[in-house]
């Protein structure tokens, strides 16, 4: 569910004065950043991506991974120098088959100065290689490469890439992928999408991996260990792929007991959000010592502790529903991230629903019962919670309140056609909270914008009147939010447990 947040206040705050967003330029460098406030320094100018082929061998034993990343791309404005982010050791780099200069600057940045300018709107071929120990790599005191006792694991937001691939590493710049590792027999890699091929020789196996959707380069991930490897398909043809560690010790049988319902979860949510949009599904657990899940695209990750007190499907639901609401519906900007969590909690209320473990009105009944006015949960603001809160638990509980305040306001049918027809709408692409607010504005025909103030953007704790609605009289807020009776302390519904397992990771100090 929650992921370890890099944030580097004072370099972001000089990179955002320093850094001009590309549509601003009209030649010369492009920006180093893409120009999201929560993280000033992520993405790059000048340039979209289109696909990454990336070439990987690593040893397992020494944890040395060599590489060779092809990036196709297409500039954006005429360029005399671009970045790329990356952290580990580069060697060579080409751009459209000329050596290129380059160098390394700042906390994680690939400075490239081709020998010829490029001009817009051409395509590119950029070829960097590079070799590296990447979990000795660390930037802020954190590296984002996961070693395990069999080899090692990339699996992170908001930053995980720049460990093992140099990329355009903003969720904006989608691409396809062809990843294709080769490592010792025995030793297996995992990537997205789907295996087109395995070949053995001299000691050594390649996997080949391919993502044919446009994918954000922090859902791509990569898996090297010792796995126990299951395929299968869903009762519609869809290709299920699951892996776990050969050592997961006592949390082996409930990681498989919660992981092997992901096809059947698969179809279920399909009836909330609409047709699957890839190709493929899956999830790997790794021996790591980790305590976050994450929806790396069609192959989730999962850390054994999220399996530490039993099976969980609420977790499985919960990464799943962001295949839909976060990976091919991607946030615009970081600060939109509500749109990835706050879905994603409220699926796993629909599920505790239909698993007959409490409605999802009466957990959002309970989540505002068990916070004070005063609590500094109520401070966090779900619509743009910053980025020292992006993962604060009131993103998800406080997120998934609003959503069904939405749905009170809107009427269960007109809801509904809200959470299926979002996701097929902007299907592969980005979008932002307020287009959000008009997408459901025009499916509903009412004005949305005092509740959407609301429940995501008031640092306070939202009154109800007897009746259960905002204090605020406006037909938008003034819509039946909560059915609770003010002053009611409900019972804690059934699933609540199982759902705030998922929410380990805040518990991890970062």
């Amino acid at each position: 569910m929650r992921k370890r947040l890099i944030v580097s206040a004072a370099a972001g705050a000089l990179a955002l004065l320093l850094t001009v967003p590309a549509s601003a330029a009209q030649g010369g460098p492009g920006a180093a950043g893409i120009g999201d406030t929560y993280y000033p320094n992520a993405g790059n100018g000048g340039y979209n991506v289109s696909h990454y082929d990336i070439r990987l061998k690593y040893q397992p034993a020494t944890d040395d991974l060599e590489g060779t990343a092809t990036i196709l791309a297409t500039t954006t404005q005429d360029l005399t120098r671009f970045n790329l982010d990356f952290v580990l050791g580069v060697k060579e780099v080409l751009v459209n088959g000329r050596a290129a200069a380059f160098a390394a600057t700042g906390e994680s940045e690939l400075e490239i100065t081709p020998a010829r300018p490029l001009a817009k709107g051409s395509p590119v071929t950029v070829v960097v290689r590079y070799a590296d120990k990447p979990g000795a790599v660390e930037r802020g005191g954190f590296s984002a490469w996961l070693r395990t006792p069999d080899g090692g694991v990339a699996a992170n937001e908001p930053e995980s890439a720049p460990w093992w691939f140099p990329s355009n590493d903003h969720p904006t710049d989608k691409a396809t992928f062809d990843v294709s590792v080769l490592v010792p027999d025995g030793t297996q890699a995992i990537s997205n999408g789907l295996l087109t091929g395995q070949s053995s020789r001299a000691g050594w196996t390649r996997y080949n991996w391919r993502q044919t959707k446009p994918q954000a380069t922090y859902l791509a991930t990569l898996a090297i260990g010792k796995f126990d490897i299951r395929t299968d398909t869903t009762p519609g043809g869809l290709p299920v792929v699951t892996a776990y560690s050969k050592d997961l010790g006592a949390n082996d049988g409930a990681a498989r007991a919660s992981v092997e319902r992901t096809g059947e979860l698969v179809d279920w949510l399909s009836g909330y959000f609409g047709a699957y949009p890839f190709d493929s599904i899956g999830g790997y657990v790794p021996n790591v010592t980790t305590g976050y899940a994450l929806e790396t695209q069609t192959q989730i990750f999962y850390s054994p502790a999220q399996f530490s007190r039993g099976s969980n499907t609420a977790v499985v639901v919960h990464e799943l529903a962001h295949q839909w609401y976060g990976d091919s519906v991607s946030v615009q900007r970081w600060s939109d991230i509500w749109l990835n969590e706050g879905f994603a909690r409220y699926a796993q209320w629909l599920w505790s629903e239909h698993e007959d473990e409490g409605t999802a009105q009466e957990l959002a009944d309970y989540v505002y019962s068990s916070y004070p006015a005063d609590n500094a949960f109520w401070s966090v603001k779900p619509g743009d919670p910053g980025p020292d809160h992006q993962f604060a638990g009131a993103v998800y509980d406080r997120g998934a309140v609003a959503i069904q305040a939405l749905r009170n306001a809107v009427g269960d049918e007109t809801f509904f056609r809200i959470l299926k027809g979002w996701p097929t709408e902007r299907r592969y692409g980005n979008a932002s909270i307020p287009q959000f607010q008009a997408y459901a504005e025009r499916i509903s025909g009412k004005p949305l914008g005092e509740l959407f103030h609301t429940w995501l953007f008031t640092d306070s704790k939202p009154a109800l009147s007897s009746a259960g609605v905002p204090a605020a009289p406006s037909a938008g807020a003034g819509a039946p939010a909560l059915a609770q009776t003010a002053g009611a302390q409900p019972r804690e519904p059934k699933s609540w447990k199982k759902i705030q397992e998922t929410n380990s990771v805040h518990d991890q100090g970062h």
